[in-house]
């Protein structure tokens, strides 16, 4: 059974950093893309970076200039590098990991930005 384990998370102030980290345990096996997604209360889940096996990136606008991901493909795992962090980037930071066939989410992060 396939889980995906996050950890990196927690409090910092604002313009601080955080790196999160997600592996996977188990058999996995063609992973196609990897992301974060972040969920603020009261709002919806939404993207906030993505990473193909070749490496091509996208971010939310939000995000653009301060976070980057990266992947490291032998480990199975996914990093988010989250730098000028700012209290909007307050929420629960899921990671998500795409196969053909399924999508593997992580149980959450939080991250909270103090102002």
């Amino acid at each position: 059974q396939v889980q995906l384990v996050e950890s990196g998370g927690g409090l910092v102030q604002a313009g601080g950093s955080l790196r999160l980290s997600c592996a996977a345990s188990g058999s996995i096996f063609s992973i196609n893309a990897m992301g974060w997604y972040r969920q603020a209360l009261g709002k919806e889940r939404e993207l906030v970076a993505g990473i193909t096996s070749d490496g091509r990136t996208n971010y939310a606008d939000s995000v653009k200039g301060r976070f980057t991901i990266s992947r490291d493909n032998a480990k199975n795992t996914v990093y988010l590098q989250m730098n000028s962090l700012k209290p909007e980037d307050t929420a629960v930071y899921y990671c998500n990991f795409l196969t053909g066939r399924y999508s593997y989410w992580g149980q959450g992060t939080q991250v909270t930005v103090s102002s």
